[in-house]
């Protein structure tokens, strides 16, 4: 023991002297470098002021992008200061105006909420969507309810990104691709930065979004807090938001680093109710319901260690979650059913309390390496990603006669349910790099889960309900690239993916319905082909895709041996998305201070029924060739933005066609608003921006400018069937001060 004690003096004893040698070196050298430097002449340089302006805004993410491949996938990447939107209400036909074949589907109230969805998907909270901040999944639960209840404020976006299916392989299995929502950093620069943006708009709408920032020595942090209330343009639809963000970022050596992210957001809507038809012709800002609320509040904790082993070798290992509840309070009925006082007991109806309580766990390690094989580079990407879940959902609890907003309960639950997954991913994907010009990239996700559903019904045989989900894919994919100069490229692949049985698709409504146990998990895939080209001035990325989704959910009518009927929920057939989607932005018209551009985004797209059939009535009927609900066949947004020094003004014009809320296409609407078509609406907006300094913004928007009355969907399920009027005209001011 005395001999190890007495080497490991000698070891520290040469250590601490080659130390100080090395040390003693160092700051000689370091002397004699600064002598050097304070012996040569100085000169005093004139400053030098570059001023320009972006007519070409859409970029794509690098072959490279941090941990991911993103070669040979369409991807769009829309910095939010380079454009004029209205960012305090979250425009979603604004933000992503760029971003051909985007549906935009208007539900919980200007600034609430994004719900958006492309190719022929369904658009319901964006949830066919790998919903993302900074990289980590904010979607509320990835098995059981796959929405996007977390909605940070658009103020605190530097970036939004959006790749396509085709890279499903490495962040999830889902149809629509990744949605990554890049919040704004700190000046590193700096040890204190503060930054507020702070807006008015019409219907009472006033927001605050205030945020610090900086560095002070390998610590870099930055925080917001963000609050929002408008009173909504229909009548009973007010709303109150709030956020908070903080990041902790140390940088412990040069290749490697730690950090820390905590958001949440909170927001309570009144909900205003459906409307039928002809409530909507005759006022659309009228309210069938002055009780109703919806109160999402999420968190979303997360830390992360990048290191980069070596030079060719990169490590990024994340861990987060998303905890919060979902709330509401309502009277959930057909616009025909009045919510009024009862005569005989002079109060209201009881309302319906629904909690969801989310417990959402991800584990994400990922790894990146660039190696050669003779003539060949290559990048390898490779990982693992584990997911466990909890979702407990209570619904159907009789609540108060009250008109606020209150979860009280006046009788207990009749369903308590808890829906439980976990699942582990194995993904990889290889560039490989054969010639300076082509490039493709196979790449396999293996998916492996089961989910469980425990609890009670209280109207409900248990055994009537299947109780286990397993999940169990080997998914593959190819992408492929070449660049036929350095101005264009062609891009193409093939990937698969899927969506599992949520939540919703295996709860029974009624004691009148059944659910199929052998419930298959949707599948398919997404294929693109396109070129993109970059010319002086001008920008154009066309791409034609084809998706299939197999075994879409729905219901058939059966019959029971004894005669009677019954509801029985299952896969009831398969869809097929097909189109073009098209961006080209060109500068018109350019001087000394002068600039003219425009641009066109605009997507067709054949979705429709390849075989199916659903419950009509008494009836089942065949869907086969019938256009798929809520997924338009045209959409076009389209804009001029002249700019002037610092100032730019933005007219845009949208264009979405008709769509069908259900799968019959039915084309007379029904008497209580329920099914029907959605008409075709065209939309103008007005956007400006002018940066009077570095420090000083204002923004201003003229939101649909001729005051169109349009709505985009009628849902089947929340908010409530029926038709939900969008915003009539209006208008913001932002005012952003930088110090």
């Amino acid at each position: 023991m005395k001999r190890i004690q007495s080497v490991l003096c000698m070891i520290g004893l040469t250590l601490g002297l080659a130390g100080n040698l090395v040390a003693q070196t160092l700051n000689q050298k370091t002397t004699s470098q600064q002598q050097l430097v304070d012996s040569l002449p100085t000169q005093t340089l004139n400053q030098v002021t570059v001023k320009g302006a972006r007519s070409v805004i859409v970029e794509s993410l690098p072959n490279v992008y941090g941990t991911y491949l993103m070669g040979g996938k369409r991807s769009e990447a829309i910095r939010l200061s380079e454009i004029d939107a209205n960012v305090a209400e979250k425009t979603p036909r604004q933000v992503f105006a760029r971003i051909p074949g985007v549906f935009v589907y208007d539900m919980d109230g200007t600034g609430n909420q994004i719900n958006i969805a492309t190719r022929g998907l369904d658009p319901h909270r964006s949830w066919e969507n790998n919903i993302r901040q900074n990289s980590v999944i904010t979607n509320s639960d990835m098995y059981g309810y796959p929405a996007s209840h977390y909605s940070p404020p658009m103020e605190s976006i530097d970036r939004v990104e959006l790749v396509r299916g085709t890279a499903s392989l490495q962040y999830g299995a889902q149809f629509g691709g990744m949605l990554n929502y890049v919040t704004k950093q700190a000046d590193s620069t700096r040890r204190f930065g503060f930054e507020t943006v702070n807006s008015v708009g019409a219907y009472g709408l006033r927001s605050s979004y205030n945020a610090i920032g900086g560095r002070i020595g390998k610590w870099t942090y930055y925080a917001y807090y963000y609050r929002r209330h408008s009173d909504g343009y229909r009548e009973n639809s007010n709303s109150n938001a709030e956020a908070q963000f903080g990041r902790l970022q140390y940088q412990a050596t040069q290749r490697l680093s730690f950090t820390a992210e905590f958001g949440r957001s909170a927001y309570t809507y009144q909900i205003p109710g459906p409307l039928t038809d002809a409530m909507f012709a005759q006022d659309p800002r009228q309210s069938t319901r002055s009780r109703n609320y919806f109160n999402p509040d999420i968190y979303i904790p997360s830390l992360k260690a990048d290191w980069q082993l070596s030079d060719r070798t990169r490590l990024l290992w994340t861990v987060s979650a998303v905890l919060g509840a979902r709330n509401s309070v309502q009277l959930d009925a057909f616009a025909t059913v009045p919510d009024t006082i009862n005569h005989v007991t002079g109060q209201y109806k009881a309302r319906q309390v629904d909690i969801d309580n989310f417990n959402s766990y991800t584990s994400e390690t990922r790894l990146l390496h660039r190696y050669k094989l003779g003539t060949i580079g290559g990048v390898l990407a490779a990982g693992v990603q584990l997911i466990s879940t909890d979702l407990h959902r209570r619904q159907l609890g009789v609540g108060t006669t009250a008109s606020d907003y209150d979860l009280t309960l006046t009788s207990p639950f009749k369903r308590d349910l808890h829906f439980r997954t976990n699942n582990i991913a194995i993904f990889v994907e290889n560039q490989f790099h054969l010639t300076d010009r082509l490039m493709v990239s196979p790449g396999i996700r293996i998916e492996n889960g089961k989910t469980e559903m425990r609890g009670t019904i209280s109207y409900y045989d248990p055994g009537n309900l299947p109780t286990d989900i397993s999940h169990h894919f080997a998914l593959l994919g190819i992408n492929g690239q070449y660049r036929v100069n350095d101005a264009v490229k062609i891009y193409g692949g093939w990937s698969q993916a899927y969506r599992p049985v949520v939540f919703k698709d295996i709860i029974p409504t009624s004691v009148y319905e059944r659910i199929d146990k052998s419930l298959k998990d949707a599948y398919g895939y997404n294929a693109e082909i396109g070129v993109d080209g970059h010319w002086q001035g001008l920008h154009l990325n066309v791409t034609v895709f084809d998706l299939l989704y197999r075994n879409r959910l729905g219901t058939l009518l059966l019959t029971n041996a004894d005669g009677s009927n019954y509801v029985f929920r299952t896969n009831i057939g398969d869809s097929r998305s097909t189109g073009v989607e098209a961006l080209l932005e060109a500068q018109l018209l350019r001087t000394d201070k002068f600039l003219l551009s425009g641009f066109t985004s605009t997507a067709f797209n054949n979705a429709r029924y390849i075989n199916g059939v659903v419950a009509a009535g008494t009836e089942n009927r065949n869907v086969t060739g019938h256009q798929v609900e809520s997924a338009p066949r045209w959409t076009t947004r389209n804009g001029l933005t002249a700019r002037y020094g610092t100032a730019s003004l933005t007219l845009q014009y949208s264009y979405v066609s008709q769509t069908f809320s259900d799968a019959l296409n039915t084309a007379v609407p029904s008497a209580n608003g329920a099914i029907g078509p959605v008409p075709a609406y065209s939309l103008w907006d007005l956007n400006g921006t002018w940066r009077i300094k570095k420090s000083l913004t204002i923004r201003g928007s003229v939101n649909n400018l001729l005051n169109q009355q349009y709505f985009t969907k009628r849902p089947t399920f929340y908010p409530g069937p029926g038709v939900w009027p969008s915003d009539g005209r209006s208008a913001v001011l932002t005012v952003g001060l930088t110090i």
